[in-house]
């Protein structure tokens, strides 16, 4: 007789225990599925979204301006070797040295 009521207790006690951490549960997905919750949520995701991307673009910017000097930086070193060179004269009268290829 002791054992069904100790067992009948245990029984009682787990499903009394479980009902509440349902109904907690139930009541927390309740809590985050209201309109409020969802639209607050909502709201923080795109305004990551947007500081993201902001920083996106700055990124690349800082990565456009890098590459757009190292590449200035080339045509100036290549302009420096070409202007260095002395010009042709293919004795043409009023030839423009500075349109000549070399």
């Amino acid at each position: 007789m002791f054992k069904r009521l100790f067992w009948l207790a245990v029984g009682v006690g787990l499903g009394f225990g479980l009902a509440v951490l349902v109904t907690r549960a139930v009541k927390r997905t309740a809590e985050r599925l209201t309109p409020e919750s969802v639209a607050g949520r909502l709201a923080d995701g795109m305004r990551d979204l947007g500081r993201d991307l902001r920083e996106a673009v700055r990124e690349g910017r800082e990565a456009m301006a890098e590459r757009e000097a190292e590449l200035r930086a080339q045509v100036e070193g290549r302009n420096a070797f070409v202007s260095a060179t002395p010009p042709r004269d293919n004795g043409r009268p009023g030839a423009d040295p500075s349109r000549q290829l070399t």
